[in-house]
């Protein structure tokens, strides 16, 4: 999980602060210098650390603390208050042009990611915008560069603009936003070239790109495992090019994330989107507030329902209701629902997710080890198709067969049948639970 060092010591420091019935300076001090120490660790830049502790001292012993009914709840807010306006405040929307297409330049160095953010942005922007994007192949000095890029567009089924190695970006760039308006494309997203560090010759060339096509955006693409070095690549394209946001890559790899904390801060350019893992859909929208949430333990309600939206069928949806209702659900559509739970991303961010998960009993020390889906998956699999549709019919020659092909004990299998059918009988009553009517208490399998 991103962020995972800092927000452990940080859920640890504001815990110790958050049922205390009355406030003193000594714990805010003390409170202060643990954060300061958590964020210092986590490679944020010393004089954002610096201020961002100033205000939370300040506020912390200010009246609305002090003669609050809850104070150290209160602390707790003010903690979550400053980190959410260190991140930018509120979310940083995508632009849209008045006349399409809206151009969006993505700019880096070589190795952030730039082009399968390219791909990654697009395919954001077709299946959660509903627009129709076109990609443009300007890094004419790599050709893999290009292949990757029409490759992905392949994959996406996204057009994309391609004139060879010998045009230059300019003149390559220029056609692409005349062929998208031709074809009423509403979003025209030029991959750049990258080099391995700053230098005159890429910013020359980046300019002129600017000044021939105008774009709406111009996104700065930053591996967000780099730390510091990501602020201070950011501070020098912005220098020359007068960013209009960053997108944070591999922020899934990073139990840091100084980067995200310190970009705003630095540079006064928001943090437009994070790259949360290496499929093509593991790109997101960045909310500073819902993060800040994430990092204290509160949990990120909107981007849970918002991943299941993305992954979940509506007739689908009601088709499993109506199976709830009369327990007609099978193992088959139970194996259909844990597919569509793996595409939303790994088990630990979906936890992190939930509010008061991490003071779960049995989750917090808990390793959701993805090896016991496949586990769950291989005893299915392992069924044939009417034992599946009807589980009632197992008997002890059938659970020694399903054990043997799925390289498990029979022990296994006995407990996810067992547990199959708590699940169908709880399903039920929450289906038809009046409201204030509590179900049962299932645990997912293996679990």
């Amino acid at each position: 999980m991103a962020f995972e060092g800092l927000a452990d010591r940080l859920q640890n420091t504001i815990k110790k602060i958050t049922g205390k019935g009355k406030v003193s300076d000594k714990d805010v001090n003390a409170m202060a210098r643990e954060v300061r120490l958590a964020l210092l660790e986590a490679d944020v830049n010393f004089k954002v650390v610096k201020d961002f502790i100033k205000r939370i001292k300040e506020r912390a012993v200010g009246e609305e603390v002090m003669e609050s009914l809850t104070p150290g709840q209160q602390v707790v807010k003010v903690v979550q208050d400053e980190l959410t306006q260190l991140m930018g405040g509120e979310q940083s929307k995508i632009a849209v042009a008045d006349r399409s297409p809206t151009v969006i330049m993505m700019v880096g160095l070589q190795g952030a990611g730039k082009t399968t953010t390219t791909g990654k942005l697009a395919q954001l922007l077709r299946k959660q915008y509903n627009r129709s994007p076109l990609l443009v192949a300007c890094d004419v000095y790599r050709p893999a560069a290009i292949d990757q890029l029409e490759t992905l567009g392949k994959q996406l089924d996204i057009p994309t603009f391609s004139l060879g190695t010998d045009v230059s970006p300019v003149e390559i760039a220029t056609q692409a936003i005349e062929q998208a308006k031709a074809e009423h494309q509403d979003y025209v997203i030029i991959d750049t070239a990258g080099r391995l560090h700053v230098d005159n010759e890429l910013m020359d060339e980046l300019t002129d790109v600017k000044a021939a096509v105008q774009p709406d955006e111009i996104f700065l693409v930053v591996d967000a495992m780099t730390g510091q070095d990501a602020v201070n690549v950011s501070e020098s394209f912005n220098e020359q090019l007068d960013l209009s946001g960053v997108v944070l890559t591999k922020l899934d790899g990073d139990t840091r994330g100084g980067a995200a904390l310190s970009i705003k801060a630095v540079t006064d350019k928001p943090i437009k989107f994070i790259g949360t893992g290496e499929k093509l859909s593991d790109l997101e929208a960045f909310h500073p507030e819902r993060m800040a949430s994430r990092i204290l333990g509160m949990g990120d309600v909107l981007t849970l329902i918002e991943k299941a939206q993305t992954q979940v069928d509506e007739n689908q949806a009601r088709q499993l209701e109506e199976k709830m209702r009369n327990m007609s659900f099978t193992f088959d559509d139970f194996l259909e629902q844990m597919g569509q739970v793996k595409n939303m991303g790994p088990l630990e961010d979906l936890m992190a997710m939930i509010p008061g998960a991490n003071k779960m009993k049995g989750l917090k020390n808990a390793q959701l080890d993805e090896k016991q889906l496949v586990q769950v998956e291989a005893i299915i699999q392992s069924m044939t198709k009417a034992e599946r549709q009807d589980p009632s019919m197992m008997n002890a020659s059938r659970k020694r067969r399903i054990a043997k092909g799925s390289g498990t004990t029979v022990s296994q299998v006995n407990r996810l049948l067992k547990q199959f059918n708590e699940m169908k009988k709880m399903m039920k009553q929450m289906t038809n639970a009046k409201p204030g009517k509590k179900g049962g208490g299932f645990k997912f399998p293996f679990m």
